[in-house]
Parts: structure tokens; sequence; C-alpha cells
């Protein structure tokens, strides 16, 4: 918690902005894949529907993140 409280306190620097984006990534690819299993399991079975949840999941997170981040920057 300690390393969250660091990034989210100081100024907007390259490297929490790395951060920032490497976590948003991973989340996304996790939650991709959970919402794969659960929502086309059934239509393409698990494996299938769990790739392609992760594999969609970060087209819409991490462009987000990333303009969040750059509107914080010029704030």
């Amino acid at each position: 918690m300690a390393i969250l409280q660091q990034l989210g306190s100081e100024p907007l620097a390259l490297g929490s902005i790395l951060v920032w984006t490497l976590l948003a990534f991973v989340l996304a690819i996790a939650g991709g894949a959970l919402m794969g299993l659960r929502l086309g399991a059934s239509a393409l079975g698990k494996e299938l529907a769990a790739l392609m949840g992760a594999l969609f999941g970060p087209v819409a997170a991490v462009p987000g993140v990333l303009l969040g981040l750059l509107i914080l920057k010029l704030v």
C-alpha cells in the first residue's frame, strides 16, 4: 500500500506513468479474461473466451488510463 500512496502523492514522472500503465494493462487482461469467461464460455468454450477477453480487455483500458494520466499531467 505504501507504494501506491507514494505513486499517488508525488507529481507525475515518467516512472510513475509507466507503473500506472503497466498496472492498468495487467488488470485489464485479468478483467477481460474473467468477463470473456462469463459472457462467452457457453458459445465459444472456456479457453477461447478467456483468450479473446484477455486480448480485447486492454484495448479500451490502456488508452483510457493514458488519456487520464495526460490530463492529470497538464492540470
